[in-house]
């Protein structure tokens, strides 16, 4: 080998170098990490969903990112809004008038004498889901109310603790923020509403409660270790609605999601300015 050809096979050597390098910066580690949103389809709008007990409309519309009031509407679902266990809820098209399915009525005994009095069967009522905002089953002991600092919009911050995780619209991250903080602190309702959802029957949220503010807004508060307040209870602004937790999630946080009309909003657009 000629001396004159060594820098061109020095230079040979590098750019094979730079080349696998570059190769390998650009593939995706095995095994790396895959993240899950809890929430990663916008609404959907095909296919149907079988009512399960414990389910209420605002709870399914949460779900499949819809309106409360447009899924009742497809539906004709009329106020106040009660579902039944196995009645189907439809996402597109139009949907016959919700008729409940009740037990037929045994078939009538042979008619007696005359004399003999008739005793008229009447057909059990099939088991109640939920309305649209049921009442507590008995009084719910209030729960502390701690004085908040509210937008001018309205809204205040529902726990202390550091932001852990932002909102972002896109369909494959986050619907709402994360807040973490220490296990069993309270919960805050962050504006005035009823509470329409308080249960672990949305997965990917652990024990949650879902408000309605108006017709417009709900907010929802993931993760939670205790639930203080049952569906139906009004709430005020500050006032203690969970103890914070890890339930559903990997440490203990606070997820927080404001929804206009069924679509996540960003809550830092609404919250005070920290």
């Amino acid at each position: 080998m000629r001396c004159s050809d060594m820098p061109s096979i020095r230079w040979a050597l590098v750019a094979v170098l730079a080349t696998a390098l570059l190769g390998g910066c650009a593939s995706p580690p095995s095994g790396g990490v895959h993240v899950v949103d809890r929430n990663s389809r916008e609404r959907v709008t095909s296919g149907q969903y079988v009512v399960k007990r414990g389910d209420t409309l605002w709870s399914i519309a949460f779900r499949f990112g819809w309106d409360w009031r447009d899924l009742a509407r497809l539906n004709r679902i009329d106020p106040p809004h009660v579902i039944y266990p196995g009645q189907t809820i439809r996402f597109s098209g139009g949907a016959p008038r919700a008729v409940t399915a009740r037990p037929a009525a045994p078939p009538a005994p042979p008619r007696p004498a005359p004399s003999t009095p008739i005793a008229t069967p009447v057909p059990s009522q099939p088991p109640l889901v939920k309305p649209s905002v049921p009442a507590p089953s008995k009084p719910v002991a209030s729960t502390p109310v701690q004085p908040v600092t509210r937008s001018a919009s309205g809204w205040a911050w529902p726990a202390n603790g550091t932001l852990i995780g932002r909102f972002s619209s896109n369909g494959s991250l986050n619907k709402g923020i994360d807040i973490a903080g220490e296990l069993g602190q309270p919960v805050l309702a962050a504006s005035d509403g009823a509470v329409v959802y308080a249960g672990s029957g949305l997965r990917g949220y652990g024990e949650l409660v879902i408000i309605k503010h108006s017709d417009t807004y709900v907010s929802a508060y993931g993760h939670n270790r205790r639930l203080l307040v049952q569906e139906g209870q009004q709430v005020k602004a500050g006032q203690s609605i969970a103890e914070m937790g890890s339930t559903g999630t990997d440490r203990v946080k606070l997820h927080f999601e404001i929804r206009r009309q069924g679509k996540p909003v960003d809550p830092l657009q609404y919250l005070p300015k920290r």
